[in-house]
C-alpha cells in the first residue's frame, strides 16, 4: 500500500467539513493486521507469467520483486476527469485524506482571502462553491461544506450571507440516483431549501483555476470546484491481459476469482462480481460489498491452498445512507424509508458502529460531541500555505494553474 492506514472513506466528506479530525476516521495498517506484514509501496506492474509485483519506495528508484502464490486485487478506483478541459489540474477530488485536508485548508483559505477583498465581483469568485455529481460523495460534500461555511461565517465580519454561494451540478434528471425516489425527493428540497442550487440534467464542460463551465449555464467564475462526479478502475489493470469491461474492471466470477486465472482474486472497486441482488447485475462500489469481499476471498484463497470447497459471494444489500448536513440524512434500510433527525441519528449509529477500533470511535465521538456545542475549527497549519501558480490561458481566460457510498 503506498498509504500506511486503512482510511474510512464515508467519513471524508465531514472531515472536509472540519466535522472531524483527518487522524480520527483512519487506522494503521500494522495495528489493524497484526499477522501480516506491511510494505508501504508503488505497485509498478505486475508480471502474471513470473508471478511476481514489482515495487518501488517512494523515497528511492529501486525496484523490489515480491513473489507471489495468490494475487488479490485490491486497487479501488480513481477519478475520471473524462478529458474535460483543466478538470484534473484545477478541480479538487475526495479519495483520500490528503483529498478531504486539502479541501477543507483551501474552504478556509477563501473564507480568509474574501474577508479582506474588498471587490464585490471578486469576493464572490472566491465564494463561489460548486460540486460536480449529485450522487452520495457529492451530495455529502455539498452539505459538509455549507455547513463549514455558514457554522463560521459570523467570525468573517466583512463576509454577508449573500456573498456566499453554492452550487451542485448533476447530469442526471434525479438527485442520488442510488435511492429511491421519495428519498431523493427529500435530499432535493433538503438542500435546497437551505440556500444549495442544485442544477440538473447539466454537467461540467471546462474548468480553470478561477472559472467553471457547464453545458447549461455557461461560464461562472468559481475557485473552488469539486469533482464528484466519475471513477475508473485503477490504471495499473491495463495491459494485465486479464478479461475485463468496457470501463477496465475485472471480471471476476462469483467465487472472487478472476475469469481465465486460478491464483488471480478480485475485490471492490476494481472488479465486476456478479451478483442476483443488484439490478444491474454486478455488486455495486460500495464499502459494505468490499468489505465482505475481503473476507470471502481470504477464505476461498485458504480453501485453495486446503483443497476445500470455495464459497460463493451472495450479498444482498441491508440499505443506503446519506448525510444531508444541519443533521438531516435520508436512509434506505430492508425496505423502510427513513429521512430527517431520525436518518441522521441512523446514518452515525451504523458508521460509528464500524470505526475499526475502540479509540477511532472515541475520538470520532468526542468530536461530534464537540460539534454539537462549538463551531467547526478553522485553524490553518503552517504547512499549509498555498503554492505560488504560474499564470496561464485557459478557454481564452487569463488565470492562474497549478496541480491540483452504503453501508
Amino acid at each position: 500500500s503506498e498509504s500506511n492506514s486503512l482510511l474510512f472513506t464515508p467519513m471524508l466528506a465531514e472531515v472536509a467539513g472540519s466535522a472531524l479530525d483527518a487522524r480520527h476516521i483512519s487506522s494503521p495498517l500494522r495495528a489493524s493486521c497484526q499477522r501480516s506484514n506491511v510494505m508501504v509501496s508503488r505497485v509498478e506492474g505486475i508480471d502474471l507469467e513470473m508471478k511476481s509485483v514489482l515495487l518501488r519506495d517512494p523515497r528511492s528508484t529501486a525496484i523490489t520483486v515480491l513473489p507471489y502464490d495468490h494475487l488479490v486485487f485490491a486497487l479501488g478506483s480513481v477519478p475520471n476527469f473524462r478529458d474535460i478541459p483543466g478538470l484534473e489540474m484545477n478541480a479538487f477530488t475526495l479519495k483520500t485524506l490528503h483529498d478531504a485536508a486539502r479541501l477543507r485548508s483551501h474552504v478556509i483559505r477563501q473564507l480568509e482571502r474574501a474577508d479582506a477583498e474588498p471587490n464585490a465581483s471578486e469576493r464572490a469568485r472566491m465564494l463561489t462553491f460548486v460540486v460536480a455529481g449529485g450522487g452520495f460523495a457529492g451530495s455529502e460534500t455539498i452539505a459538509e461544506l455549507f455547513d463549514l461555511v455558514h457554522g463560521v461565517l459570523h467570525t468573517y465580519r466583512r463576509i454577508e450571507r449573500d456573498d456566499v454561494r453554492f452550487l451542485l451540478v448533476h447530469s442526471g434528471k434525479r438527485l442520488l440516483p442510488e435511492i429511491s425516489e421519495p428519498l431523493a425527493g427529500y435530499a432535493f428540497r433538503s438542500l435546497r431549501e437551505r440556500g444549495i442550487e442544485i442544477q440538473l440534467e447539466d454537467r461540467v464542460t471546462l474548468c480553470g483555476p478561477q472559472v467553471v463551465e457547464t453545458k447549461e449555464l455557461g461560464q461562472l467564475p468559481a475557485e473552488t470546484v469539486v469533482w464528484t462526479a466519475g471513477n475508473r478502475p485503477h490504471p495499473l489493470l491495463s495491459g494485465l491481459g486479464c478479461v475485463t469491461d468496457a470501463s477496465g474492471g475485472l471480471r471476476a466470477d462469483e467465487w472472487l476469482r478472476l475469469q481465465r486465472h486460478v491464483n488471480l482474486w478480485g475485490v471492490g472497486d476494481c472488479a465486476r462480481i456478479p451478483s442476483r441482488h443488484e439490478p444491474s447485475g454486478l455488486c455495486a462500489p460500495t464499502a459494505q460489498h468490499a468489505q465482505r469481499q475481503g473476507k470471502v476471498a481470504g477464505k476461498n484463497i485458504a480453501a485453495v491452498i486446503q483443497r476445500k470447497p470455495l464459497q460463493r459471494y451472495d450479498y444482498q444489500p441491508k440499505g443506503t445512507l446519506v448525510a444531508l448536513g444541519h443533521r438531516t440524512a435520508a436512509a434506505e434500510i430492508l425496505g423502510c424509508r427513513f429521512s430527517g433527525f431520525t436518518a441522521w441519528l441512523m446514518w452515525r449509529a451504523v458508521y460509528w458502529s464500524k470505526l475499526p477500533g475502540l479509540e477511532k470511535k472515541l475520538r470520532v465521538l468526542i468530536d461530534w460531541t464537540v460539534d454539537l456545542v462549538f463551531p467547526r475549527d478553522t485553524v490553518l497549519l503552517d504547512g499549509e500555505a498555498p503554492p505560488q501558480r504560474p499564470l496561464t490561458v485557459i478557454g481564452g481566460d487569463a488565470s492562474s494553474s497549478s496541480p491540483r457510498s452504503g453501508f
